[in-house]
């Protein structure tokens, strides 16, 4: 979770809240965020490589006029249409094989796949550790890795083909294909625009509903989302803020397949993989040993790393899909950011220039946490459509993020030097995940710089330390399971108006808590002191406090949950659940 702080004093202001078109300076205005910037309109003279001059009126992140950009595609388009996509000679080879070793060796990674591009080329490609630890099957440039939350600017692009087909317009009401849906608040509801759904500025709370998604597999429907929305309360007003959300991308989701006339999974094939030549990205429903070569997340035990929540051979359709649910392996990766940095001209007739830039043009504002202000010297952050963007040491970066329990992933573009790259893992990697993304980054905007992976891996292990010694979490060591008695005005059938019932029986001498529609959020009833928590059986899961009100003036028993660590996956929102007690256990 970002640390909050007040946007950056760089001249730049939120203005208005409207439709998505483009400013004089290149921004997008009328959208959800418009950026003012003090700087002149005479489009600067083109950057030499490798030179950053920086002046605190002029930032070098900001857009150039459409017309500039459109000159800028199609003079890419001639010199790099023909561009390889197999690695060429770099003789950088050593430098980035020591980056991975280095990685790999301090954060025991089960498996990696990484990819450089260099000015629009592929010049770097590796991959290490296995799909299965200790399987022997190792990791390939096509073994498929869940890329999770990158999945989201696949799920914008097909939006962006079907606004290039008149399917749809950004500015239109959510409600204009979906009539069902509801927010909260009525008024957000009929305000509610398709680019809202996109930029994490609708008023849900940080995770608002996450539990309708994972831990995965439930039982919860694209319908129970949508039907759920409106029993959300809102944690800060319409897109007045940053708060990070996955259900409205899923709603995103359903919206392009009311538009396209198809379902979403039948729509990313057609419209995203087949026109992109993404052979080996998966989307629906689909078969594991037919496929083939796929990574399976894993866990930290002791010194090793064990598999969890493997795949069955047959590989189910989920909800999520749209927020979080695709999986690609490195070669489509590559071929993914290649499209975005060097597009052909094929491609650019697939997504147009205009679609492109709004995409990746600023929308919402993000606070800049004070370790990238540190590490980076960055001024500004921002959300656009499936992209977060920010400037790193004068350069401006275009990336995203994915995870998902024992997967982790990251894609980066700096789109002026036409160069990026991609990176998956198949293990606990929260932490190998900013190293590397760190110093990849560096090795583009601050060459000269002498932080290796170990440097910021021992300043990360700092900080953990001085979180841990004024961490908020409990030592549970000696929790015991409650005894049946002694919660015996609290069991009972519980129900909340967007994620459905639980109940809280006893069985076997202990009390079980167990969500109806999600199977893997169940455990056992435990005390702390005079307290009680839900110790999950899934060990991925955060644990979560209970904490019981009694029935009083015509109000039944309520229940509410809240993270055991306060600052823990904000996924795992307990705390936007209000059960209230419906019956007693079924005997």
């Amino acid at each position: 979770m970002p640390n909050i702080i007040e946007p950056p004093a760089m001249c730049l202001v939120p203005k208005r809240l409207l439709t998505p078109t483009l400013s004089p300076n290149g921004f997008a205005v009328g959208g959800e965020v418009v950026f003012s910037a003090r700087v002149a309109q005479t489009p600067s003279p083109p950057a030499q490589p490798r030179q950053r001059v920086v002046t605190e009126g002029n930032p070098l992140w900001r857009v150039r006029r459409r017309s500039w950009l459109l000159i800028a595609a199609l003079i890419l388009t001639a010199t790099t249409a023909h561009a390889s996509k197999s690695p060429v000679a770099n003789p950088e080879t050593k430098t980035f094989d020591k980056i991975v070793d280095d990685t790999v060796a301090r954060y025991h990674l089960p498996g990696i796949a990484v990819g450089v591009i260099e000015n629009g080329q592929v010049v770097y490609v590796r991959t290490a550790g296995e799909t299965v630890a200790g399987s022997g099957q190792k990791i390939t440039p096509q073994t498929l890795f869940k890329i999770a939350s990158n999945s989201k600017a696949m799920t914008t692009a097909l939006l962006g083909r079907l606004v290039d087909k008149g399917k749809l317009h950004w500015d239109d009401p959510v409600t204009k294909y979906l009539p069902q849906f509801r927010m909260h608040d009525p008024w957000v509801t009929a305000n509610m625009r398709v680019a809202d759904l996109l930029t994490h500025s609708s008023g849900l709370p940080q995770g608002g509903g996450d539990l309708m998604l994972w831990p995965e597999p439930n039982a919860f429907t694209r319908a129970d989302i949508i039907h759920g929305l409106a029993y959300i309360k809102p944690g800060y007003g319409f897109r007045s803020q940053y708060q990070y959300d996955n259900l409205l991308y899923v709603v995103a989701g359903e919206v392009a397949a009311a538009a396209g006339g198809a379902s979403y999974e039948t729509l990313m094939h057609r419209e995203v993989f087949e026109p992109l030549g993404l052979s080996r990205c998966q989307v629906g429903e689909w078969n594991r040993d037919a496929v083939g070569n796929v990574a399976q997340p894993h866990r930290r035990d002791g010194n090793g790393n064990v598999a969890i929540r493997e795949d069955a051979e047959v590989i189910l359709a989920i909800t999520s899909a749209p927020a979080g649910g695709i999986r690609c392996d490195l070669t489509d990766m590559l071929s993914w950011a290649r499209n975005w940095l060097v597009p052909t001209p094929a491609q650019l007739a697939w997504l147009s220039p205009a679609q492109r830039q709004i995409l990746q043009a600023p929308h919402m504002l993000i606070p800049v946490p004070a370790l990238r202000r540190t590490w980076d010297h960055s001024h500004v952050m921002a959300y656009g459509y499936g992209w977060r963007m920010t400037d790193v040491d004068g350069e401006w970066n275009v990336w995203h993020t994915g995870t998902l329990t024992g997967m982790y992933s990251m894609l980066a573009l700096l789109p002026d030097r036409r160069s990026g790259f991609v990176f998956m893992i198949n293990g606990d990697a929260d932490e190998a995940r900013a190293v590397l993304g760190e110093v990849l980054t560096k090795h583009f905007t601050a060459p000269g710089e002498k932080r290796d992976v170990n440097w910021y891996a021992d300043a990360l292990d700092s900080m953990a330390r001085q979180h841990a010694a004024t961490s908020a979490i409990p030592d549970t060591s000696a929790q015991r399971p409650a005894d049946p008695a002694e919660l015996a005005t609290w069991t009972g059938l519980y129900r909340d108006p967007w994620f459905g019932d639980i109940s809280l029986c006893p069985r076997e001498g202990t009390v079980r808590f167990a969500a109806i529609k999600s199977p893997k959020l169940a455990g056992t009833v435990m005390r702390l002191g005079a307290r009680y928590l839900a110790h999950w059986d899934d060990s991925g899961e955060l644990d979560a406090w209970l904490e019981f009100r009694a029935a009083r003036d015509g109000q039944p028993v309520t229940l509410r949950l809240a993270k055991l660590d306060p600052k823990g996956d904000f996924s795992s929102d307990y705390e936007d659940l209000d059960l209230q007690r419906i019956g007693d256990c079924r005997q």
